[in-house]
Parts: structure tokens; sequence; C-alpha cells
């Protein structure tokens, strides 16, 4: 199950743009985990929400029982992209139905294997928690700049209550005060989650617990045309790989960042979920094996202690 939004955005890169097109933390993440497992939304969207946008979700097997139909607009973002496509520059946000929202999580809702609390409202994100009626296998996480500023003191206690916090470079440092990554990562590790898996945009995404320590580069791209929800789409596919198998262990970890940078790759190549929506499990399948061979080589022997014997 994931919390989050559904919403609109308009969006501008050096690739183009578009105008009203499907988003929101919880609209990408579903998508995405689609693709391993069975997914429901708990969100909300205005009256004007298209039904056509419903179906894409129902196309997908996702659960939108739990999508609240509230008085209002549906949550507007409109953002571009400039020379640095890590940045987004937020040049309106409209909360609508958001303003004053607090989740119903149905019976049906209540049980779910693993969780995933997409940016939002710290406290509404452990409501969330609180309405289950068992503590999930797995409960993953993120935030954003906004509730670092403005909520810091709720969100450590979420992300206590975590056993993967998700947050982008430029938020750890934030969060943390910390300098660097690593350092960052154990600031966060210290609040009480399990794990830290930092995202670094286009150079990849690097995952920390207290005796774990695994890095990915980003799938090389020759053209990025809309960033906009490739977090998100990581997380999808992190948490969705993750309900795929019997023990939550290192190597599945690590094959979870893999699937999560998998899916993120496919979602930058096109306009929202443009390319997201429209995968082939072949073309998944080939994109992980690419990241397979992208992140090894032949040890065959040992480099440094040779250098070390010409001493």
């Amino acid at each position: 199950m994931v919390f989050g939004t559904v919403a609109y955005d308009d969006v501008e890169t050096p690739s183009g743009s578009r105008t009203r097109q499907l988003g929101g933390s919880a609209a990408y993440f579903a998508v995405a985990a689609s693709y391993f497992t069975d997914v429901a939304i708990v969100s909300v969207v205005g009256q004007d929400f298209d039904q056509s946008d419903l179906e894409l979700f129902h196309k997908h097997g996702i659960d939108t029982s739990g999508i609240e139909i509230g008085e209002g607009a549906t949550f507007h973002w409109s953002g571009r992209y400039l020379d640095d496509l890590n940045t987004a520059e937020t040049l309106e946000t409209h909360l609508n139905v958001l303003v004053g929202y607090q989740p119903t999580v149905e019976p049906h809702h209540r049980s779910p294997k693993h969780l995933f609390l997409a940016n939002g409202d710290p406290s509404l994100q452990r409501f969330t928690l609180d309405a289950l009626a068992n503590r999930p296998r797995l409960v993953a996480g993120d935030t954003m700049n906004h509730w670092i500023l403005e909520n810091r003191d709720e969100l450590v206690e979420t992300i206590s209550r975590l056993d993967v916090a998700i947050i982008n470079e430029t938020e750890a440092l934030m969060l943390s005060n910390e300098p660097g990554i690593a350092r960052a990562a154990a600031a966060i590790l210290d609040f009480g989650c399990e794990y830290v898996v930092i995202k670094r945009g286009e150079y990849g995404a690097a995952m920390f617990g207290r005796d774990t320590l695994f890095a990915t580069p980003a799938y090389p791209l020759a053209e990025v045309v809309d960033p906009t929800g490739a977090g998100d789409s990581f997380a999808g596919g992190f948490v969705g790989y993750l309900a795929t198998v019997d023990d939550i262990d290192e190597d599945s970890l690590r094959n979870a960042v893999i699937a999560g940078s998998t899916l993120a790759s496919m979602t930058v190549q096109d306009f929202g979920l443009g390319r997201l929506a429209n995968l082939d499990r072949d073309i998944l399948r080939a994109r992980f094996a690419d990241f397979a061979e992208l992140t090894s080589y032949p040890a065959q022997h040992d480099p440094l202690l040779e250098f070390a014997n010409g001493f």
C-alpha cells in the first residue's frame, strides 16, 4: 500500500513541456511497484479527476478504492527543469483538496504486507501507519525539503518508525546538517530506521545500514526527457521488488536498489507516466541485466596487492 499524492502536473524541460499530466508520488510509486506486486493507493483527488487516469491505474491492477474524491480540484504542481535536470524549479503549487485532508484507511487496507509513506505531512504518515491492524513486514518512507524546514521534529519521529528511509541527496544533507552522504546517512540511521537509501539523480543511489554499504551508478542515458517522478518510481521498484522475496536480507536489498534504479531510468525517458506505464517485462528484465553488467568486473586477481608487491 502507498499513501501519497495523486496530482496533475505542468512540466517544462529542455525536451519540451506538458500540461495537466498525471503525476503525484503515489501515482509513480504504484505504477512502478505494479510490475512486481499488487498495489493499493490511499490518497485524495478532486472532482476534476479524469476517468481515463483511473483506468490507467486499473490497467495495472492497482486498487483505487482508497482514493477519495474531495470537493474541489486535484492537487496541482507546476515546475520546470533548466540546465540542471537534478533540480526542479517550482513555479506554482495548488494544494486544493489536500487542504485539511486526513486519510481514511478502509478495513480492507489495514493489513498490507508492505507500506510506502510517500512524501507528505509526517504526522499524516504516522497516522496512516497507526491506522493499520498490524505492523507491515516493511515500512519505507520519503520526505522533502518543506517538511525538513517546517516540521523537522515530526519528521524525525516518523523516520524513527521506518525500516527504510528513502531520501534524495540534497534533502539528506539538509536533514542531517552533515557535509557528505556517508555522514548524513549515519545521522539519519541514528534517528532509528534500519536503512537509508540516498537517491543521487544522475549519479545513482547509495544504501546505508549500520553494517551495510552498497552503491550503484545511474543507468547511462543519452537523453533525459522528464525527471519528474523518478524518485517515487525508484521507491516503487525498490519496495515492489522486496514484495517478491522470501527474506529481506542484504542481497535482496541490493537487488531492490537495482530494481528501483531500473524503474527510475525508464521513467525519465518520457514525460510523466508515458514510458513507465507502458513497459514490457522483457525490457525491464533486459535493463536489470544491463545494470548487473554495468556494476560488475572480473575480480580474478587483486591489482592493489600486485602493486604493493612491486615495492
